[in-house]
């Protein structure tokens, strides 16, 4: 069967639980960037956050007063957010198809989720729920390669995969105010087997099946068990924030 967008994002509904564990969190400079971007304090905003996944920024969203409803297409991801975040309402959908009424929204958000939308049906919906003069907000956090270790990293799974230097990561074209960018760097201190796992919550990985996954893995720990001997890796990161006024 043909590796499809959908496939890969559905792929995360069998590996919830190791995504959640694993998958890092985002920096309160993120979202102090996203006030300001955006014109507006998050506190008492409504927002909706799509492809919310297991909840990682909309519980973020949520500790900053946003009135936050999380969208989310899949099963096992659902769960899990309604598992850690009982209290955040949740429904089920996609940026394709917003399950909210219009022009109801000041902010809608995509932490790591706009890749998996249509742009000719996820702008139009944008449009639709969010109040004039609302904002759509998309960011990826990706690991810093300006720092040698992750780069040579990078280039490790990108020939593993078979894949070049071409991103799938573009901006919609058509917001009329064009959007307004900033680049947040971060870094957080876990344990090598912490890395590993994050790598492998990753769609790709999870594509490629346990058997496979595990056998880079393994390469990996060797190659990086020389680099941090105490078994505890800096990984460093960088958010990219665009922010469009609709």
């Amino acid at each position: 069967m043909p590796v499809t967008t959908t496939s890969r994002a559905l792929s995360f509904d069998a590996a919830a639980a190791l995504y959640a564990a694993h998958r890092p969190a985002y920096p309160d400079a993120l979202f102090d960037a996203l006030e300001e971007l955006s014109g507006r304090p998050l506190a008492d905003s409504r927002v909706a956050d799509v492809g919310a996944g297991t909840g990682i920024a909309t519980a973020l969203l949520h500790a900053r007063g946003a009135r936050v409803v999380a969208v989310e297409p899949g099963d096992g991801m659902a769960a899990e957010l309604r598992r850690a975040h009982p209290g955040i309402p949740l429904v089920r959908g996609d940026g394709d198809r917003l399950p909210l009424a219009g022009g109801a929204f000041d902010l809608l958000t995509y932490a790591q989720a706009w890749h998996w939308t249509d742009p000719a049906r996820s702008v139009p919906e944008a449009r639709r729920v969010l109040r004039p003069g609302g904002a759509l907000a998309i960011w990826w956090n990706d690991m810093d390669e300006s720092v040698p270790w992750v780069a040579e990293q990078a280039a490790r799974i990108r020939t593993l995969f078979g894949a070049g230097g071409v991103s799938f990561r573009t901006l919609p074209a058509g917001i009329d105010s064009g959007f307004r960018a900033r680049t947040v760097p971060w870094s957080r201190r876990i344990t090598l087997d912490e890395h590993l796992a994050n790598l492998a919550s990753h769609s790709a990985f999870l594509l490629l099946g346990e058997a496979g996954t595990r056998e880079f893995t393994d390469r990996e720990r060797s190659v990086l068990s020389a680099l941090f001997p105490d078994g505890t890796v800096e990984e460093p990161y960088v958010v990219s924030l665009h922010v469009g006024i609709l």
